[in-house]
């Protein structure tokens, strides 16, 4: 129980650190990650609130909360490639004289 507890301490303090690179993030990808970030540690926090008390229904839905923040990871990914590229200028070139 008190590595449970440790555990759930970490986690708090990794999500203070999340919220502040959400709020502070210089460029739309790293708010994108740390939301991300944020997302998986508050369902690891879940997951130990879970074994903590002892529910087997929560780990059900831990998992599926996994499975549907790795498709959206990915679907976002996809999403931030292609507004990079379709953004991207031609490459510069020196003037030939």
């Amino acid at each position: 129980m008190i590595l449970i507890d440790v555990g759930l301490a970490a986690l708090g303090a990794v999500f203070v650190m999340v919220v502040v690179r959400v709020v502070r993030g210089p460029t739309a990808a790293d708010r994108l990650v740390a939301s991300d970030l944020g997302f998986f540690v508050f369902i690891s926090m879940t997951a130990l609130v879970g074994a903590r008390v002892g529910s087997e229904w929560v780990f059900d839905i831990v998992l599926v909360a996994a499975l549907v923040g790795f498709i959206a990871t990915v679907w976002l990914a996809r999403m931030v490639g292609r507004s990079r590229t379709s953004r991207r200028e031609e490459p510069w070139e020196p003037r030939s004289e």
